[in-house]
């Protein structure tokens, strides 16, 4: 039997208004040891933002992360997954995108983000990308 998408996922994942600062997300990514956020426009999804986007289109573009809302960096081309999509349904999105996380929706919600590591755990656990991606964050 083929595995589901919610058979893997993160879920309820961290979300934030897209007014809220980007030094909000990065905070929020801290804490909860993530690298993606979901952000939201009057409660529907409206991109997400991951730990690079902070880096590159925040820092280093030397935006104030205090003043800078998430909507000046989001990505709002989005893939998303709803939980019962099976697993090779993420790995070709992941491919044909060239992306690591995806918003998995349920309803107009999102429930869950599925990542490159929860794939490489779930097909082979043992390879290093498996044992990376399953060992505890450094901080």
């Amino acid at each position: 039997m083929a595995r589901l998408v919610k058979d893997v996922m993160t879920t309820n994942p961290i979300r934030l208004s897209s007014s809220a600062p980007v030094i909000e997300a990065a905070k929020q990514m801290r804490n909860a040891d993530i690298g993606a956020v979901i952000v939201e426009d009057d409660g529907h999804v409206a991109g997400i933002v991951t730990d690079r986007d902070i880096a590159v289109r925040a820092v280093a573009a030397g935006k104030d992360p205090e003043k800078t809302p998430v909507s000046d960096i989001v990505s709002r081309d989005l893939a998303t997954l709803s939980p019962n999509d099976d697993l090779e349904r993420a790995v070709k999105l992941m491919r044909e995108k060239a992306i690591r996380r995806i918003p998995v929706i349920d309803g107009g919600r999102a429930v869950g983000i599925v990542s490159l590591g929860d794939l490489a755990i779930e097909r082979d656990a043992s390879s290093a990308l498996g044992q990376i991606s399953a060992a505890p964050p450094n901080q």
